[in-house]
């Protein structure tokens, strides 16, 4: 009897799953995707049945004639990757490409990496689920074609070497609409007063009321709303008059449900918040979490798969983990019944929650054979999945009010006395304040009184964590597809991030203003989600993946034909504004030119005048895009909170003659300069440094080692983080090419891996 032959995604995974079958099964893996769609054209037949081209990607050959042998000389195939529509349509490219005609070929579903899940998913397999394929084939056909006929389109207008992307470009769009919000923003003053009273303990408390109306504490507008000091100063006198009589004391007990434990977008903004780990960075610890670790000799699975919106969990894991809780813990720490959480309206639920595959393996267990990023996000998954079937937390609330004058105070106390899951997850402990027992109708001495002046602050700027529960909230993508999102938008320049936060460039301001006014039905966040839901249809089967594509491109065919006319040609006729040339008397036009954006006249080249945006006063347009282009060259930013690390100075934003850059405000008694990092680890070995974004002496953007000049790693490739597939590199590189079709290299000469950038992009999550 012969071997059978099962396929994975990736030799790690090969590695660990060869272990558990034994020697009737050889492993082997594809890397990922063996097909894709052809780099320098289309291949997509749009006047006939949308049917796509697929082409052997040029560094899987080998793999796949690999492949080929293996599988002709197998008794049968299993088909392993990922349990999700990408992972569904690598298997149907391997059935079609690699396996032979009648030969026997079977598709296994596992949602952890376990001698035990893998064993069960052998004896259970079945077939590739076509309509997975086709939710996939669908969307990667809709990338494409917004992609290669709208980016040609932005490099004749704009500049070459740009893109557009279906999805991509809606979240550039949400950062821009964000730059415009506060932009348009007025600051509006309000007061607030604070009393300390003597209780006794001491006890501070706020005015909430002022004749009977809400008082003004941020920026949501109330009925009362102390404008300025004078009425400040006159409650402010009539507080200090009046008594502080307790008007009223209640108290209640008060109980905290756990929260579910990860979705793939609640473990990105938890991550992000607690671990400061970019999205990007949390995937890829997570994937090693997932395709497993040697422990005491034996290669498992840590955590379930991490791409997922569904917060169900097995039978087997409750029973485990309940275990568990009641062995450590105690029967109080225990519900009297599991606990099953509500799934959110979109949910796929074709696996489980993000989860340890062993709750008995405590981050303290695991911490030798993990390093620090593993460990610190195993820790986080494992607590909150624990957390997560614990009993709630258990509170005494009280609310206490006082009357003085015309106005009232409250304050609320909440003292703990059960900690319940926080014991795990969150602060067991914490109390918000220690407050008398009084009773009502009791006069308490005021101590102090407080009035401060504050301001409504505008919107804050998107950071990783908001940007992704925003694209979530607005069904934009899906979570799988958030790390590639936001590298794609930040790899083309569209925006940078300022202190973790994202901030519109020039470009990206652009880009968004002639795509939002050609495409409007793309730019919409609403048409967007709905894309969304039609994709989902195609998945249940109620809908075909070539109707799917033939109403999109309909009218997607007839935007583009006006875009090819209409959109504005900022490299030689430019986007009109409402300024006059100072020159001539024209009306004046924004261009991007070599050197950046300007303003130029309409009659050039009659007339030669130009202008810098920098030179500009904002308040002299109405034009939205032309002020807000103003605002962001126009003076030095501040970087809050981030002080010079030699001199305690403040970093400021500044504009040099190779852009932006960060720099010590104290120059040039110091010389300071901020530079920004990948994040990625120096690959040279024995270095600890991580590559920096740099720039050359004629702007051009390059990577460099913080070792240096220690360590000379240099590249004018931008490292991903991601180690080779095909190799022990332990980074590829992202080739940047101006007409588009990038490519994902090894820096291994020797190994010949690359892939076309959009091949490696995961498309969904189940």
């Amino acid at each position: 009897m012969g071997k059978s032959l099962v396929i994975v995604e990736s030799p790690a995974k090969a590695k660990t799953i060869n272990k558990y079958l034994g020697k009737d099964f050889q492993v082997m893996a594809s890397m990922g995707h063996i097909r894709d769609l052809p780099t320098k054209r289309l291949g997509v037949e749009i006047d006939t049945t949308f049917h796509p081209n697929y082409v052997t990607l040029p560094s899987k050959k080998k793999v796949v004639a690999d492949l080929k042998s293996a599988a002709k000389k197998a008794d049968a195939v299993y088909l392993a990757s990922d349990p999700d529509r990408e992972g569904e349509a690598i298997c149907w490219h391997i059935q079609e490409a690699v396996v032979p005609e009648n030969k026997p070929v079977f598709r296994v579903l596992f949602n952890e990496i376990t001698k035990r899940a893998i064993q069960e998913a052998i004896k259970k397999p079945g077939s590739v689920n076509m309509n997975l394929v086709d939710a996939q084939q669908a969307r990667r056909i809709l990338d494409r074609l917004v992609g290669y006929k709208i980016s040609p389109i932005l490099w004749s207008k704009i500049k070459a070497g740009i893109s557009a992307g279906r999805v991509q470009s809606v979240a550039l769009r949400m950062i821009v609409d964000r730059e415009y919000e506060i932009l348009a923003f007025n600051s509006e003053e309000y007061w607030s007063f604070e009393a300390e009273l003597e209780g006794p303990p001491p006890f501070k408390t706020k005015l909430v009321k002022w004749k009977g109306d809400a008082v003004r504490s941020g920026v949501k507008p109330t009925k009362c709303t102390i404008e300025n000091e004078t009425q400040a100063a006159a409650i402010e006198k009539a507080l200090k008059q009046a008594s502080f009589v307790v008007s009223d004391v209640k108290r209640k007990a008060k109980k905290q449900n756990p929260v579910p434990p990860f979705t793939t977008s609640k473990l990105q903004q938890d991550a992000s918040r607690s671990l400061s780990f970019t999205v990007k960075r949390t995937m890829t610890v997570a994937q090693r979490l997932y395709e497993g670790k040697e422990i005491d000799g034996e290669t498992s699975g840590l955590i379930t798969y991490m791409r997922t919106d569904s917060t169900r969990v097995s039978d087997d894991a409750i029973r485990d983990v309940r275990q568990y809780i009641d062995t450590t813990y105690g029967d109080r720490y225990l519900p009297e019944k599991p606990r099953y959480f509500k799934q959110s309206k979109n949910a796929q639920d074709s696996h489980e929650a993000i989860r340890p595959t062993r709750v008995a393996l405590t981050p303290e267990l695991a911490s030798p054979f993990l390093d620090r990023d593993e460990l610190r996000l195993y820790t986080l998954i494992w607590k909150r999945f624990v957390a997560s079937q614990m009993a709630p937390k258990e509170m005494d609330e009280t609310v206490l009010q006082v009357q003085a004058s015309d106005g009232l105070f409250e304050t609320k106390g909440v003292v703990v006395t059960f900690p319940g899951f926080s014991a795990v997850f969150g602060e067991a402990t914490q109390d918000e304040a220690q407050l008398p027992d009084v009773k009502t109708g009791a006069v308490l001495d005021l101590l102090a009184l407080t009035k401060t002046q504050n301001f409504t602050k505008p919107p804050a700027r998107y950071n990783e964590a908001s940007l992704v529960k925003a694209l979530e909230e607005n069904g934009i993508g899906r979570p799988s597809t958030y790390a590639t999102i936001i590298a794609t938008i930040q790899n083309r320049t569209y925006v940078e991030k300022d202190q973790g936060r994202f901030v519109a460039t020039e470009l990206g301001f652009l880009v968004t203003d002639l795509l939002t006014n050609s495409f409007p039905d793309l730019m919409d966040i609403h048409y967007t989600a709905k894309m969304e839901g039609l994709l989902d249809e195609v998945e249940r089967g109620t809908r075909t993946w070539q109707s799917l594509l033939g109403d999109f491109y309909d009218t997607f065919n007839d935007f583009l034909k006006q875009a090819e006319d209409k959109m504005p040609d900022l490299k030689h006729l430019g986007l009109k504004t409402d300024l006059k040339c100072e020159s001539c008397g024209s009306a004046t036009v924004i261009k991007n030119g070599k050197y950046g954006t300007f303003l130029s006249c309409s009659n050039y080249p009659e007339c030669t005048y130009a202008k810098r945006l920098r030179d500009l006063d904002p308040a002299s347009t109405a034009v939205p895009i032309l002020k807000a282009l103003i605002n962001l060259v126009k003076t030095d930013q501040v970087v809050v909170d981030q002080k010079c690390p030699r001199c305690e100075g403040q970093l400021v934003r500044k504009k040099g003659r190779f852009g932006e850059f960060t720099a010590c405000s104290n120059y040039p008694d110091c010389t300071y300069i901020h530079q920004e990092t990948t994040e990625v680890p120096c690959p040279k070995d024995s270095c600890d440094g991580e590559i920096l974004i740099k720039k050359s002496k004629k702007g051009k953007v390059f990577y460099g080692c913080s070792a240096y000049p220690k360590c000379d790693f240099v590249s004018w490739d931008r490292p991903t983080g991601n180690p080779c597939p095909a190799c022990d590199e332990k980074t590829t590189f992202l080739k940047e090419r101006k007409r588009g079709g990038n490519l994902v290299v090894c820096a291994n000469k020797e190994c010949a891996y690359q892939e076309q950038e959009s091949a490696l992009e995961p498309t969904h999550v189940e």
